[in-house]
């Protein structure tokens, strides 16, 4: 309290703060506690101000230009290198990216949706190209009878809970997302529930969240309509070292199955998540919703919406729509981390239940090689973008490509091309047994970029 209340003293202490904690990473200097000192920092300077103003009527009395040059020249030199400071740290948040639309020339095509920020500016672009976010008769934007989601489904939304900061899904986002299904055209009678399994680290109620107010956790999300909704959050660590079997064998218990055998290219063994939601529906990842009274599963009233944050990775260069998936297994009973490079996710994705609609949250991503997945505040780049495609594989390919490693590039990061999807890199590597994965189970899904038409909100098609 003393130090607040004495504003030149604040300075002084914020300015050794500033030095002492961001040390030889300037990146440091974007993380909230940085910008705090560094706005204090101000105080100092402008209390030294009349400081200086007494020393030049002193030099003046006694004749000691050499004082006042003094004073002015430190005030000069501070006084600049705080704004020069100020502006090239905030500045360094963010680029501006160069991305243009494309259609694809060769058959069968995906499509990849680019929005400027808001879950609705890519709902609605997705509407106007004619993917329906809602399934519906009724006459109302953004649906129709081939809509991707109707007003009963229960909903799981996938998100990436194992990082604090900008390491998870943006929360903003989450809520944004949210509220757009329980709008449904016919009234949401449905469910959604909030998903992930961090693997024993995960937590959907960080202090420090991906979000405008960094306490906005995804279980402060969920609280807004938990009163009123089916809405509610379900973290699958608890359950990833619980082995159990199937509704159907009469084991009402949560917990993960695990496939006794090995597959015999990928070597992982597939499992996946089934619970009770806090709203008492029993869920099986695989197979659907489970009615316990007529003791059946019903399938296609389970959806996923896989949501993760594009960044990249320590071990396989990037992690986004395929790698998400690392969320739905149990690393403890299966060990898949160590056959990701194989295809296993692509694998595990085709055996379990691929997601309806993915959709990648890019308005803050890592684009430092190697640095991820785990994100804090000051090494994320904002791109402000937000994603959407029902192909995973092609959504992966061309947002590494012209996102993450278009920024690594610009900010002239060392050892870009393990960003690169085309190269023979660990991520591309992945991603294309992944994609081999899929395509043996019938999903015509692409890495070839003439086989992908983007559209990009506010940009007409050439």
């Amino acid at each position: 309290m003393w130090v607040k209340e004495h504003p030149l003293v604040l300075g002084l202490v914020s300015v050794a703060w500033l030095a002492l904690r961001t040390g030889t990473k300037p990146s440091r200097m974007t993380y909230p506690c940085q910008k705090a000192a560094l706005a204090n920092s101000a105080v100092l300077f402008s209390s030294i101000l009349p400081a200086f103003a007494a020393v030049q009527r002193r030099a003046r009395s006694i004749g000691l230009k050499w004082i006042l040059t003094l004073a002015i020249s430190a005030i000069f030199i501070s006084g600049t290198s705080y704004f020069i400071l100020t502006s090239y740290f905030l500045q360094k948040e963010s680029v501006s990216l160069s991305l243009s639309p494309q259609q694809a020339s060769s058959a069968p095509a995906s499509e990849v949706y680019v929005a400027n920020g808001t879950i609705t500016e890519l709902v609605n672009l997705m509407g106007s190209k004619g993917l329906m976010f809602y399934k519906s008769e009724t006459g109302a934007p953004n649906s129709g009878p081939e809509g991707l989601f109707s007003n009963s489904d229960v909903i799981i939304i996938k998100v990436n809970c194992q990082w604090d900061q900008r390491g998870g899904t943006n929360t903003d986002l989450l809520k944004e997302l949210i509220q757009l299904l329980l709008d449904h055209p016919d009234g949401f009678v449905g469910e959604i529930v909030v998903a992930d399994n961090g693997q024993g680290r995960g937590s959907l109620n960080w202090p420090r969240s991906n979000a405008a107010n960094e306490s906005q956790s995804a279980e402060a999300v969920v609280s807004l309509y938990s009163g009123e909704h089916k809405v509610s959050t379900y973290l699958w660590d608890k359950i990833a070292s619980t082995e159990v079997q199937e509704y159907d064998l009469g084991d009402l218990r949560d917990g993960y199955i695990v496939s006794p055998n090995e597959d015999h290219t990928t070597g992982v063994r597939t499992s996946y998540p089934k619970f009770r939601t806090a709203k008492g529906t029993y869920i099986s990842f695989k197979y659907g919703v489970w009615d316990p009274a007529t003791k059946t599963y019903d399938s296609g009233k389970l959806k996923i919406i896989n949501f993760p944050v594009l960044k990249s990775h320590s071990i396989y260069g990037v992690t986004a729509a395929v790698k998400h998936y690392m969320g739905v297994i149990s690393q403890p009973l299966t060990n898949t981390h160590d056959y990701v490079g194989r295809g296993a996710l692509g694998k595990v994705m085709a055996e379990t239940r691929v997601p309806t609609l993915n959709i990648l949250d890019a308005v803050w991503i890592n684009a430092i090689p190697g640095n991820g997945p785990d994100t804090t505040y000051g090494e994320a780049t904002r791109t402000n973008l937000v994603l959407a495609s029902t192909d995973p594989v092609a959504l992966d390919y061309w947002a590494s490509k012209h996102i993450l490693l278009q920024t690594a590039t610009l900010k002239r990061y060392a050892n870009s091309e393990t960003l690169d999807p085309d190269g023979q890199s660990a991520f591309g590597t992945y991603l294309r047994n992944s994609m081999e994965q899929l395509a043996a189970a019938g999903y015509e899904y692409t890495m070839d970029e003439s086989r992908i038409t983007v559209y990009i909100a506010g940009v007409t098609q050439g």
